[in-house]
Order: C-alpha cells, then structure tokens, then sequence
C-alpha cells in the first residue's frame, strides 16, 4: 500500500477480491481492526465473496450499500473488503444481532452472506475458548494470557479463510428495496458551545439555535452493546 492509485484508493483492495487472496485482505483488515480473530476473517470472506458474485465495485458514493446485523468483529471485514461505511453513508447497521450481511447494488439486486456460527466454532480449540472466556468475556487474565489468545486467533483466522465457501458460510440471491440516496443537510452553530451541527440536529432553547447535548436533551448512541437512547 506503499503507492497508492490516486484516481482509485481501493485498486489494491479490487485487485486482491478479483484474486481472492484472502490472506491479503485480511492483512490490510488488520490495520482496521486492530488484530486478528475468526469473526474479522468471516467478515472478509463473506465480503469477498458476495462483491465477487456481486461485481460490485465501491467507490463511496453510495452505489453500492452493506446492511449488516451486527457491530461484531464480523462487521469491520465486510466494511474494509466492500467500501462501505457510515461516514461515506453506504453502511446501514440493523440492530439484530445475527453474523451476516447483504450487500446490494442500486437496481437493488442483493447477495445475502450468513456465517454457520456451529461450523465455525468446531475448529476453535479448548485452548482458544478457555482464553476467550477469561480474557474476553471475564475481562480478566494477564499479559501472556492476551498475547497467547492473539497468537491462537491469528492462527484461526487465517485458516478458516482456506475452509470452502460453503462449509462456513450460507449464501443467498435476494431482490430488495434499497434505501434512498443519504440528504444533504445544511449546517448550523450552536449558539451555546459554538460547534457546527447538522440542521435536522439542531434544537431551539430560549429562542437560540443550539445542539442537542446543550440543549440537554436525549439522544441515540451505538456502542458494543447496540443501540441505546442516552438522557441528558
């Protein structure tokens, strides 16, 4: 990635889905996500595979759409392989919690990937789920406990990219209604903090224009635990 095609940033990333080199995508997932694990590695897989049976080729202007059900790790392999994101508005989250995704053109011609979550978890080792469970769940563990769960994940997540399509991963055409280009807002300032805010967001306190935390007034947040409404 040292030369990067100005005129198409994702020539890499293309030239890797028409190769399928996995390994490769996964690689440059990992600047993404921050490390390896099995779930980040299925993103990439089922990725590569519905832009393949897609021929789909994301340039960020929302002509191609990923609607994910889930913020797991499963989540940042489809975002890096398909393009897509919140901040180029191609990304739509469904708070549903199931580790699979669609991705669907504008004439809303649609693959849907889904991981067979108990296939995969046959090639976990006892190992790797004790650690998973103390380090991950509990919070716990040390130093050597993370970096040996990192060193099993790695190892995992590499192979279950060389596992068939249809061992791990359940694949489907679908036809469905696609969502309306994203509106262009105009912006306003806070009359309070001063910080720009997107108009629709805007809140009107005392006759002023004002953002919503300063206008102390609730709103939505994603975190890992999904969606929730945060009072003021």
């Amino acid at each position: 990635m040292n030369n990067i095609d100005l005129t198409n940033p994702r020539f890499e990333i293309e030239e890797a889905i028409a190769t399928n080199d996995l390994p490769k995508l996964l690689k440059m997932t990992g600047m993404l996500h921050g490390h390896f694990c099995p779930f980040s590695a299925l993103g990439v897989k089922a990725a590569t595979l519905a832009v393949r049976e897609l021929k789909a080729k994301s340039k960020g202007m929302e002509g191609v759409i990923a609607i994910v059900d889930t913020n797991n790790c499963f989540s940042d392999g489809v975002q890096f392989v398909t393009g897509c994101s919140f901040g180029n508005n191609s990304l739509i989250y469904r708070d549903i919690g199931k580790t699979g995704f669609t991705l669907t053109k504008r004439d809303g011609n649609a693959i849907r990937v889904v991981v067979k979550t108990t296939r995969v978890m046959q090639e976990r080792s006892d190992e790797a789920t004790e650690l998973w469970q103390k380090v991950i769940v509990e919070r716990g563990g040390n130093e050597a406990d993370q970096e040996r769960l990192n060193e099993l994940w790695r190892e995992l997540s590499f192979k279950l990219l060389l596992l068939p399509d249809n061992e791990v991963l359940e694949i489907q055409e679908d036809q469905i209604q696609v969502p309306e280009f994203s509106r262009i807002f105009a912006s306003a300032n806070c009359s309070v903090c001063g910080e720009s805010i997107m108009e629709p967001r805007a809140r009107i306190k005392d006759g002023e224009t004002t953002c919503i935390p300063c206008a102390k007034q609730s709103y939505y947040q994603l975190s890992g635990n999904g969606i929730s409404l945060i009072a003021p």
